[in-house]
């Protein structure tokens, strides 16, 4: 398999976990979103949304991360990410998707970009990914408290796609100087995760083109 990706990138983040997670072996192929590769005719054959990442499983071409994860689930079922149970999967999705629906969308690349040079904004972006990602961890932390039942992870006693998804929006988070200090068990959570060897291979800062940043 193939992943195209970037280093900075949350749904690349989050889908070298999930892969690193069930053990899988990939060849990365980097997309310089900083220098719009992504745009270029050569990337939009593969994906025309321009976006990353791309999973290319022989001649089968993977796009949007939550599919991807879920094809990895099905396809690969070893070290699954997802509870055996009806109620546990869907927890597990809802709180995957209080991130990868509700918080990311409003802070990734396209839209910064978009306020930055369409709307010229530049002083104001830094609040506005501050307004979101709070507001979606304020209510991702209070499901969190909730469940009795959770151990080291968002669920259970074991990494899940809540965990794929969580550990790349913390990072944005600190990134865009979020306080993390009401969250603790977001906290908590990215903590034990980073401990992990498929979360600590994944992390940006170790991808091949993290030293072109």
């Amino acid at each position: 398999m193939t992943l195209y990706g970037y280093f900075r990138s949350s749904t690349s983040y989050r889908t070298r976990i999930a892969m690193n997670l069930k053990g899988l072996d990939y060849d990365y192929i980097a997309v310089n979103l900083a220098q719009d590769e992504q745009l270029k005719s050569e990337f939009l054959a593969l994906n025309p949304q321009g976006l990353v990442p791309v999973l290319q499983a022989d001649d089968l071409l993977l796009f949007q991360s939550p599919a991807i994860l879920e094809w990895l689930e099905e396809v690969y079922p070893k070290n699954p990410l997802l509870p055996k149970d009806a109620a546990g999967r869907m927890q597990v999705r809802a709180l995957s998707a209080m991130i990868g629906c509700d918080i990311h969308p409003l802070n990734n690349r396209r839209v910064l970009q978009y306020l930055r040079n369409e709307l010229s904004v530049e002083a104001e972006v830094i609040k506005w990914c501050n307004r979101w990602i709070s507001e979606g961890f304020a209510a991702l932390e209070k499901r969190l408290v909730a469940d009795k039942t959770r151990g080291k992870f968002c669920y259970g006693d074991s990494p899940s796609f809540a965990d794929c998804y969580l550990i790349p929006q913390v990072s944005s988070a600190r990134r865009f100087e979020v306080d993390l200090n009401p969250y603790p068990n977001i906290v908590q959570i990215d903590a034990h995760c980073r401990t992990l060897k498929a979360f600590a291979d994944a992390d940006p800062m170790q991808q091949p083109d993290a030293s072109n940043a």
